[in-house]
């Protein structure tokens, strides 16, 4: 049997879970924003890290109103939203050094979103060869970067490239 060493992960094994609504957990929150890796937030959305990531730099953009259809979002915050995401795609090319940048939005439980309850859309910042073996056979991803410090290098640039 092969083993993964993963001590981060303890935090995540023994540590108390959120009711309700992670994200509306998030919004009602806003004194926890170091704590909950949250990288800007204002009157429409938020932008926080996800404790998950498919690659270092990956965050989310999320409506503060929950909802799980993007249809039922106001147009000023879509817009936000979009605008968010247009500003987030230039700070990681730019800032971040990413080579390409996947934008993505999965709506629904069938659509393959693991909180379809409240909308949220990736960003997830690409490289030349990000991908290697041990995804495929193992199904384990490779975090090749101390969380925290990602984080703390995003949220560092977010004067520069994000504007109101």
């Amino acid at each position: 049997m092969d083993y993964l060493y993963a001590p981060w992960r303890s935090e995540y094994v023994t540590s108390k879970k959120i009711e309700g609504c992670v994200f509306c957990h998030i919004v009602n929150n806003p004194d926890k924003d170091e704590e909950l890796f949250v990288l800007y937030r204002d009157e429409f959305c938020f932008m926080v890290m996800n404790r998950y990531p498919y690659n270092p730099g990956h965050f989310m953009i999320i409506p503060n109103k929950h909802t799980d259809a993007i249809e039922n979002l106001d147009e000023k915050m879509w817009l936000r939203i979009s605008s968010l995401a247009r500003q987030s795609v230039k700070m990681m090319k730019e800032g971040f050094g990413a080579k390409g940048v996947n934008i993505g939005m999965n709506l629904g439980q069938c659509a393959g979103a693991g909180i379809a309850e409240h909308v949220h859309m990736h960003i997830v910042p690409r490289w030349d060869r990000d991908t290697n073996f041990i995804t495929t056979i193992a199904k384990t991803r490779v975090y090749s970067t101390e969380f925290t410090e990602i984080y703390k290098k995003i949220k560092a640039m977010l004067p520069k490239f994000i504007g109101e």
